[in-house]
């Protein structure tokens, strides 16, 4: 059964981002390059998953079920346009599904950095952050997240627990707030970023 993809696209790059499976999103230059990213990124996923308890298809495939229009987010270099589709209602089962692997991306993220040395590899011009400051930029956009969700990320004692219980909850689809995001893109933007930057410390240790 080939799995639901939607694809975002700015003027500079393209998403595609797994719509089942929060955390697994890559971007390219053009929407073929993004699908073909996301398949060689399987092998990285899969882990994820099975730490979360659930089973990946061995033999994967793609269909793109949704197109969206991407902003200057995009082309920075984030997924940030919810599909139609991450506004139905999801049940408890869902919810406590896409906190398994939001979960799982985070204890991928520690375990990684862990591992890692402190100081990273840079790039040609010496850009680049080390570890310490890739795991604290990751928890800084959590507290920024959180207020899209309905949370005050400085009256929570323990901000993911707080996200999980929020993110774990069965609810119409709507959006969390007025003006922010609905429960499933959630789940998908914030376990993207901490995986993006789990895989960025793997490939520069």
């Amino acid at each position: 059964m080939a799995t639901p993809v939607v694809i975002e696209t700015g003027s500079r790059r393209v998403f595609a981002s797994a719509l089942d499976w929060p955390g697994w999103s890559r971007t390219s230059r053009d929407e073929d390059a993004a699908l073909e990213s996301l398949l060689e990124y399987a092998v990285r996923f899969r882990p994820v998953v099975e730490r979360a308890g659930l089973r990946l298809p061995e033999r994967v495939s793609f269909e793109v079920v949704e197109r969206v229009k991407g902003n200057a987010t995009t082309d920075f270099g984030a997924p940030a346009i919810p599909a139609r589709a991450e506004s139905e209602r999801l049940t408890k089962a869902k919810a406590d599904r896409q906190v398994a692997l939001l979960e799982a991306a985070w204890a991928t993220l520690d375990d990684v950095a862990a591992g890692a040395p402190a100081s990273l590899r840079k790039g040609p011009r010496g850009g680049g952050r080390d570890r310490d400051k890739v795991v604290e930029h990751v928890l800084g956009a959590e507290r920024a997240y959180a207020s899209k969700i309905g949370l005050r990320a400085r009256d929570e004692k323990d901000l993911r627990a707080a996200i999980v219980r929020v993110l774990g909850a069965s609810n119409d689809g709507g959006e969390l707030k007025p003006g922010g995001w609905t429960s499933r893109y959630a789940a998908r933007r914030i376990a993207w970023h901490v995986l993006d930057h789990a895989w960025e410390i793997e490939d520069k240790s």
